[in-house]
C-alpha cells in the first residue's frame, strides 16, 4: 500500500487489535505500523479499506478523542 508522499506501507505482517474494550461485533481495529504509522480498519470487514495515519495525524486524532471532540451532542 502506498500513502501520500509515496511511502510504501506493508500491511501483510500487521498485528491488528480491537480498539476499545466494548462488546459486540461493531468495532474498529488498529495496527501499529513501521515508522510510527497507524492503520485503522473496520473489524467486521478486515479485507476492506485501511486508513493509514502518520504519527502526527494519529496524535491529533487521539487528542481530539480524549478532548471529546467527536462526542455526540
Amino acid at each position: 500500500m502506498s500513502i501520500k508522499g509515496g511511502t510504501n506501507i506493508d500491511l501483510s505482517g500487521a498485528t491488528w487489535r480491537k480498539a476499545g474494550d466494548g462488546p459486540g461485533r461493531d468495532s474498529v481495529e488498529v495496527a501499529l505500523l513501521p515508522d510510527g504509522h497507524v492503520g485503522l480498519r473496520d473489524g467486521k470487514n478486515p479485507d476492506g479499506h485501511v486508513l493509514i495515519f502518520t504519527p502526527g495525524e494519529w496524535a491529533a486524532f487521539t487528542a481530539g478523542v480524549q478532548d471529546g471532540e467527536f462526542d455526540r451532542p
